[in-house]
């Protein structure tokens, strides 16, 4: 076994060629999961659709990525990791090309479901051949580097996305992708090695049952999960259907995997008391992560006025300090400071960025109010993801490591897709019950008010109008200024929660028992 492990290590520019490969792989598929968000409103005019079809534009992809990243190590045995990771990069490529020539609103959605099949791979293969690359005592710096994609990538896109639609037309953010999906491809083909597997499996022995009840429980979920609040969650007939679904399929799913010989995902590899923490906070931060990476640009766009460009390069101060804190993380692990130490410290300062945001936000807070508070986000998310991928697979040994690679990629996914969905809807209710609270304050016979009345009608009569219209603007007035300010505390009230959430969780991480990175030993991971 050491020998298999050992001579897949690469040395000088092989290595550096393989490792550049890997990350344009990571970040293509986690650069395209925001990138469209800010070309929606373009992309809707072009293609004559409602605001609740093109948010299929962004569902359709998160469907075919969460369904494919559990089977990645099961793939990667049935074909040749160097294959299947070759062919995964070309479905990706050519689905963008098609994206970017779509015609209808449905021939894009089908194409973004194909992308999302093919990048799905990209990034738990791509941490695998990234890490099997260095040999062992190098391992916690090739946790970072991979880090570096998975953490900047949410990042990239809106401005990226921004600066694209602003300049060109919305079919380019799909085609920069063939390009580095050519070339990324070529590379693969000619540097990437895969490890010797055992004996693939017939046809009649695939778990085709267990592939049914996967995509069932983790589609159902994620339509969910993106649909729920815009569609009024369970009182909507689809949403209740497909919920029941979701929990009828993992239900089924999990009983199939445990029963079956040859199971499509090894669930019995969450005995492992490490991985299963490991997913949990994997969760957490994909919780986190998307949750805070679509907060900010939702409150400086709607609330502030920003443009799409302005928001995203409002990230790139933390972007940027979270690459600068990868490679200090990966040495740290190196020299055996515990896993848990990290993810706890990590964990405070999430918590010390979400009560920054909470104590500043107003309805016209400054962009320089930003940036400390984004630094220490960056710091915190650099503390957050080498740990927890290390911690989660420290204690697996061989192919076990590439099962629970597998698990740990799609609950940051999933957490992802809990976090906006939960945000979103936490949001519109916050901001009912704040604007009712509001409005039970604006007493007529309160001096204060009248006041505040008289001085806008004189201002709109000061302007041409008539007595009564006026008046009437006076009250729009003061009713958009009550929604505006009932928005601002509902966003407060998510960065409290939020940072209160991973306070709680500092104390348990605490507890947990860890390895020394430098005993991690990915060598099956897939």
């Amino acid at each position: 076994m050491l020998l298999q492990q050992e001579s897949l290590v690469e040395y000088g520019a092989r290595r550096v060629i393989i490792t550049i490969t890997a990350i344009l792989c990571a970040l293509l598929e986690i650069v395209d999961t925001t990138i469209v968000n800010v070309a929606l409103n373009e992309m809707r005019g072009n293609m004559g659709a409602t605001l609740s079809e093109i948010g299929w534009v962004i569902t359709a992809y998160a469907i075919g990525n969460v369904i494919i990243v559990p089977m990645t190590s099961w793939l990667s045995q049935q074909f040749g990791r160097r294959n299947y990771f070759a062919v995964s990069v070309v479905i990706f490529t050519i689905s963008s090309f098609l994206c970017g020539n779509a015609t209808s609103m449905w021939e894009l959605v089908l194409f973004r479901f194909i992308q999302g099949l093919g990048g799905g791979a990209l990034l738990v293969t791509s941490q695998t051949i990234i890490t099997e690359s260095y040999p062992p005592e190098k391992r916690g710096m090739a946790q970072a580097i991979y880090g570096l994609g998975v953490i900047i990538g949410p990042t990239l896109g809106p401005p990226l996305g921004g600066y694209i639609v602003d300049h060109y037309t919305w079919p380019y953010i799909f085609y920069i992708n063939i390009p580095i999906g050519v070339v990324a491809t070529l590379l693969t083909l000619q540097f990437v090695r895969s490890p010797k597997y055992g004996e693939k499996k017939s046809a009649n022995e695939i778990d085709w049952l267990g592939i049914g009840f996967l995509a069932l429980a983790v589609g159902s979920l994620q339509y969910v999960l993106e649909r729920g609040q815009e569609d009024d969650w369970f009182n909507d007939t689809t949403i209740l259907i497909l919920g029941i679904l979701a929990v009828m399929g993992i239900f089924f799913f999990i009983w199939r995997e445990l029963v079956y010989k040859n199971p499509i995902v090894n669930v019995r590899v969450l005995s492992n008391g490490n991985l299963r923490v490991g997913t949990l906070l994997s969760f957490l931060m994909g919780f986190g992560l998307y949750g805070s990476t679509f907060i900010i640009p939702l409150y400086t766009q709607s609330l502030l006025g920003w443009t799409a460009t302005q928001s995203g390069m409002l990230m790139i101060p933390a972007a940027l300090t979270t690459a600068f804190m990868m490679p200090i993380i990966g040495k740290m692990l190196e020299k055996g400071i515990p896993q848990q130490y990290l993810v706890a410290a990590g964990m405070f300062l999430f918590f010390v960025f979400c009560f920054w945001g909470y104590k500043i936000i107003t309805p016209d807070t400054g962009s320089e109010a930003f940036f400390w508070m984004l630094i220490v986000r960056g710091v915190g998310m650099g503390m957050l993801f080498i740990p927890i991928t290390t911690l989660s697979l420290s204690t697996l040994k061989g192919k076990e490591i590439g099962e629970g690679a597998a698990f740990t990629g799609m609950m940051r996914q999933l957490g992802g897709s809990f976090g906006v969905a939960l945000i979103t809807t936490f949001v519109s209710r916050r901001n009912e019950l704040h604007r009712m609270d509001l409005v039970s304050k604006l007493d007529t016979n309160n001096p204060d008010v009248m006041k505040r009345v008289a001085g806008a009608t004189a201002n709109f009569a000061s302007k041409g109008m008539d007595t009564r219209r006026a008046l009437g603007s006076a009250y729009q007035s003061l009713e958009y200024s009550v929604t505006k300010q009932a928005t601002v505390m509902s966003y407060m009230d998510v960065f409290l929660y939020l940072g209160v959430l991973f306070l709680i969780c500092v104390p348990f991480v605490m507890m947990v028992k860890g390895k020394k990175a430098a005993k991690l030993d990915p060598s099956a991971m897939h």
